[in-house]
């Protein structure tokens, strides 16, 4: 009985050392996952979504700590010295998405590379600044026209949009 008690002692111990070490390659903070959207953790949710701007995604974490919500995205790669504008309106839209389907404010997001992680604060400048880049975006698709952003055939190659793109460089 006491050798079976230490088996499974030594099964409880290896298990909660590899969890603890897959949380910390997914960049994730301490706190309970509510939401995910990658395979490896089970099944994939539904996006959340928000009518009034009809604004949907599907953040790759939620983890709920003290009462608070706090969004991680994943991104593949090294971090780069700052993270990318474009990251950081994900985030914001994902924090914005939180706040809207949970009614809880997100003090702040994670966006978590390779080598390191950033914390953006979801503040209300940063609402700001998406509601209206959101706003611009509509603009643009009722207009028609998307120009080319660059002249990267790397870029084009892995774009959604290429094979109907007609100003695809590949």
């Amino acid at each position: 009985m006491l050798y079976l008690a230490l088996v499974l002692l030594i099964f409880a111990l290896f298990f909660f050392r590899r969890s603890s070490t897959q949380r910390k390659e997914a960049g994730l903070p301490a706190g309970r996952i509510i939401y995910t959207d990658t395979h490896g953790w089970g099944k994939v949710e539904k996006p959340l979504f928000y009518s009034a701007l009809e604004l949907s995604g599907k953040p790759d974490y939620l983890v709920q700590q003290n009462g608070k919500i706090v969004p991680v995205e994943v991104k593949s790669g090294r971090a780069p010295e700052a993270p990318y504008d474009s990251h950081i309106y994900q985030l914001a839209a994902y924090c914005l998405l939180v706040e809207k389907t949970y009614n809880i404010r997100p003090p702040h997001g994670i966006i978590h590379y390779e080598n390191r992680d950033f914390a953006i604060d979801y503040t209300r400048e940063l609402e700001s600044a998406l509601v209206e880049l959101l706003a611009d975006l509509r603009a643009d698709d009722l207009k028609g026209d998307f120009p080319r952003s660059h002249e990267q055939a790397s870029r084009c190659k892995r774009c959604g949009f290429r094979n109907v793109c007609d100003q695809s460089l590949v």
